[in-house]
């Protein structure tokens, strides 16, 4: 499966032939390629979700991957993840790309609204997921098992106790502290991300 054009493609699989050819050596090409394997298809979904249009969405992700390429060097890990910078671009090109055919002759009809209002509701939940992951990738190991745990494995704290061999008392009052970090740490980046 094929997710860009081919020109994008080519270009999506070895940005330094768009970015000015940028040497390997301690540039970021390492992380950058290891971003790339792991986020283009997440970004193309979006994408997609987002324009209901899939030419649209190819070239959503290849000015969001070359967009990220281009700043690799002035990332600062502490203002949040590659990922999240990466879907930051990708909803604003996605965006652009909305406002692109709004303008068109003939695209204001209820059917687009409706599909306008949609995409806004699956970018937000797409935005609060993404605010999650951050978020949960900055919690220290043991609190990121015990929300996943709890969550993604949907145990009641009788389970998340004997899982982790320990009361259910305590798997509660655990539970209760990584929740309320995870809590604080959504809050922190929602303030960043309207700042």
């Amino acid at each position: 499966m094929h997710l860009l054009r081919p020109e994008r493609r080519q270009a999506a699989q070895d940005p330094r032939a768009r970015a000015g050819n940028a040497p390997a050596g301690g540039d970021g090409a390492e992380d950058f390629d290891a971003i790339f394997r792991s986020c283009v298809r997440d970004v193309h979904s979006y994408a997609f979700a987002l324009l209901r249009d899939r030419a649209g969405a190819e070239e959503v992700t290849a000015i969001a991957f070359e967009r990220l390429y281009r700043a690799r060097g002035k990332l600062d890990r502490r203002r949040g993840t590659a990922r999240g910078l990466l879907f930051t671009i990708a909803r604003n090109a996605a965006l652009d790309e909305l406002r692109r055919r709004s303008r068109r002759p003939g695209a204001h009809s209820e059917a687009s609204e409706r599909a306008d209002a949609r995409s806004q509701e699956e970018l937000e939940q797409v935005e609060r997921r993404a605010l999650l992951a951050d978020a949960l990738a900055a919690l220290g190991p043991r609190e990121r098992e015990l929300v996943l745990l709890k969550f993604h494995g949907q145990l009641s704290n009788g389970e998340l106790a004997r899982a982790l061999g320990i009361s259910e008392t305590n798997a509660a009052t655990r539970l209760h502290r990584a929740l309320t970090r995870l809590r604080s740490a959504c809050s922190a980046a929602e303030r960043e991300q309207v700042a």
